[in-house]
């Protein structure tokens, strides 16, 4: 019975997001929390992690875990919307607001793009305008726990208004850049900017 109560729930939460103009195009709600990511999880050490700001600054950056804990901590909701068609609305996010942590450094008056850089190699593009939203995060928790590693944790990064995939996991650092530098997906075949409301899941689209 608690499986078709759910089923319930999730049709009339899917036709009230998509009536107050919530739910993007080609996408179904998810009570749930999907996990997706390319390769394994990272281990997580606290004493050798470290977070790096360099490209387009005056003069380069590099945190321990410790100090980017300290940080002030921001507690922002957002929707959720993945490439694959699934979206989580109302997610409480904890964290360092982008903006704050870009306050550390003095971007170069050239600096238009961020590469934003991950465990693993991975990367994702992201232009410097759609990070400096309020709303845009480095988070450490989601829906008052502890991020998990599966959906990212220590640190993930969080851009609500495009694809989730631009919500980079395991979030290194980044770098500032005067021109847009395709990242992991992006090279592989998925749009370089990725506007849930525009459908942009791949190039050419």
């Amino acid at each position: 019975m608690a499986l078709f109560a759910d089923l319930g729930d999730r049709r009339e939460l899917e036709k009230k997001a998509k009536e107050e103009g919530r739910l993007p195009p080609g996408q179904s709600l998810t009570l749930k929390w999907p996990v997706l990511h390319n390769g394994s999880i990272p281990a997580f050490d606290a004493t050798k992690w470290d977070f790096k700001i360099s490209g387009m600054v005056e003069e380069q950056r590099k945190l321990s875990w410790d100090e980017f804990r300290a940080l002030p901590q921001t507690e922002v909701k957002s929707d959720f919307h993945c490439v694959t068609r699934w979206s989580r609305l109302d997610n409480w996010w904890k964290g360092v607001l982008f903006t704050d942590v870009l306050k550390l450094v003095k971007p170069k008056p050239e600096a238009a793009f961020a590469l934003m850089l991950a465990e693993q190699g991975y990367s994702t593009n992201v232009p410097l305008a759609d990070l400096i939203r309020p709303n845009v995060v480095f988070a450490f928790e989601h829906d008052g726990a502890r991020l998990t590693v599966e959906h990212g944790g220590p640190l993930r990064l969080v851009v609500p208004h495009l694809y989730a995939w631009k919500s980079a996991k395991w979030v290194r650092g980044f770098l500032l850049l005067d021109h847009d530098r395709l990242g992991f997906w992006e090279r592989n075949g998925y749009h370089e900017y990725g506007d849930p409301w525009k459908e942009q899941r791949y190039s050419g689209r």
